[in-house]
């Protein structure tokens, strides 16, 4: 299964461009500090250069050199991702997995609290709650992403959860007395590996995006540094209209990548989940072979 999985060329660019982001978060801001590229330093003698050999990616409009400051700011924007994704990811566990194989009150008061999450404006409550905080730091903002946006994959996962529940062999464990919190935990909750892997990648991105918006909005943590932050302050200084293409473009790409990557590695895990996926995957490779060898008998 594993090699199966790693088999596939998208799992393999998206894993690879995950992983590289990852290390980047992890070690970035000592790799600056290792070369004595401080990315808060402001240098009046360098303000909004092009990039160039003494500064690769140019500096902002203090002088910082947006290299580092997009080194430094993988950290904070991945921290924001992993943190959303982990907390909306275990919301949508507790919430989907148990209201799709109890049922009755269990799954009405469960999917009450869904339902009411899913018609929530997501955004106006987020600026509210963030509105209301004495202060927005990185942590406050995950916290709010992954509280509010647990919802739709509780549905998914109560859908997957409710078919599973009426499989022969769930039936087979009660009859011989399991417990249904073990039911839950070692039989249902395993063959939904690869959905949850999938929810937890597509959170991660979309938490990295919200921070990046929310950043733009002017709501986060001002002394902290991520891509969202580097896109706000370059849109404070039109830097779009004035040309100033390295302050944006540079964490904008790399917001881009993490989406692509994780979105390949989606495509990836649905293959794996799904055999349907497989099966076309392989009639649509060994098509053109059948087509070469009509024409060569031909």
């Amino acid at each position: 299964m594993r090699t199966e999985f790693l088999s596939s060329w998208k799992v393999r660019i998206g894993l690879g461009t995950l992983a590289f982001f990852a290390l980047l978060a992890l070690f970035g801001p000592w790799l600056v500090d290792l070369l004595g590229v401080d990315p808060r330093a402001n240098e009046i003698t360098s303000i909004s250069r092009p990039p160039s050999g003494e500064h690769l990616l140019g500096t902002n409009q203090f002088g910082q050199d947006v290299l580092a400051q997009v080194v430094a700011g993988a950290r904070g924007s991945m921290y924001v991702g992993v943190l959303a994704a982990v907390v909306g990811t275990a919301m949508a566990i507790l919430v989907g997995v148990p209201s799709g194989y109890y049922g009755g009150k269990v799954d009405a008061a469960l999917n009450f609290l869904t339902n009411l999450f899913l018609v929530m404006p997501v955004l106006p409550l987020i600026l509210i709650v963030a509105g209301y905080l004495e202060g927005t730091s990185l942590t406050t903002v995950a916290l709010i992403i992954g509280l509010f946006g647990w919802s739709g994959g509780a549905r998914t996962l109560r859908a997957q959860a409710l078919s599973i529940a009426g499989r022969d062999f769930v039936r087979a464990m009660r009859l011989l007395g399991e417990r249904g919190h073990r039911l839950v935990f070692f039989e249902v909750l395993p063959h939904l590996t690869g959905l949850i892997a999938s929810m937890f990648l597509h959170a991660m991105i979309g938490a990295v995006l919200a921070e990046a918006g929310l950043a733009f909005l002017g709501i986060s943590d001002a002394s902290a540094i991520s891509w969202g932050t580097m896109i706000q302050s370059a849109q404070q200084q039109s830097a779009v209209l004035r040309g100033l293409w390295w302050w944006f473009v540079p964490p904008g790409l790399c917001i881009a990548l993490i989406g692509t990557a994780a979105a390949l590695v989606n495509f990836g895990v649905d293959e794996l989940a799904n055999p349907k996926l497989r099966v076309v995957r392989a009639k649509t490779v060994r098509r053109p072979k059948k087509l070469v060898q009509a024409g060569g008998s031909s």
